[in-house]
């Protein structure tokens, strides 16, 4: 089977909790839309986890981008590199907006350790395209801001992917569902639009994290 997972937000333990339930094996396969890490206790820890299996495809989301590309600065600037005049100003922003335990996390790794979640976090892709029984889905984060029907999402930049969230009654693509992993839902539930679905439950302020199976429609939820 084919699940969609977002926005677990550095919740490793609800993230297995939610595996189980839908009894996760190595025949299935999950895609993890961001956020990955940031705010829960163990956001590192969850993804040294999924960095195991290799049928399971993140889509960065806001925070995984940002901590990327600061903890990138970081590591150069332990190599002596002097960072640029606004690098310590928006590392304390982040730091004190939910980034500490993913730096905690991060510190506490030892050098392979921190390479392994660095090139994890840089690799991770803007957006997937998944066909499941002739249906096809597009997985970005928040949306795709300026995209009108007939354009390639590759060639939108990152900020693009986080700066405009779908609304609901908004239909971005004729052929493919569009599913948003960062747009929380109203109801705690995962909600549809026009050609669109919605699976931030609210996982990272203590809601549920959901799951969709993309073969039978399927709704799971660990609170």
């Amino acid at each position: 089977m084919t699940y969609v997972v977002a926005n677990p937000c550095g919740n490793l333990e609800k993230l297995q909790a939610l595996l189980s339930k839908i009894r996760f094996s190595d025949s299935d396969t999950l895609y993890l839309i961001g956020n990955l890490v940031d705010f829960g206790p163990d956001p590192v820890g969850l993804v040294e986890e999924l960095s195991y299996r290799a049928n399971v495809y993140p889509v960065a989301g806001e925070r995984d981008y940002l901590a990327a590309r600061l903890l990138s600065g970081f590591e150069k600037m332990n190599a002596g590199t002097a960072p640029a005049p606004d690098f310590m100003e928006e590392m304390g922003n982040w730091v004190r907006d939910g980034g500490m335990p993913t730096m905690e996390g991060y510190r506490a790794l030892d050098a392979d350790g921190r390479e392994g979640i660095l090139d994890y976090l840089c690799e991770m892709p803007l957006f997937e395209e998944v066909t499941v029984q002739g249906k096809t889905y597009v997985l970005v984060y928040a949306g795709i801001a300026g995209f009108e029907n007939g354009d390639d999402p590759a060639d939108f930049l990152p900020d693009d992917f986080f700066s405009e969230p779908l609304s609901k009654n908004q239909k971005l693509m004729d052929n493919a569902t569009v599913i948003v992993g960062g747009v929380p839902t109203e109801s705690g539930k995962i909600e549809r639009g026009a050609g669109s679905i919605y699976l931030d439950c609210g996982a990272k302020d203590g809601g549920a994290l959901a799951a969709l199976c993309l073969e039978t429609g399927e709704e799971f939820y660990a609170e």
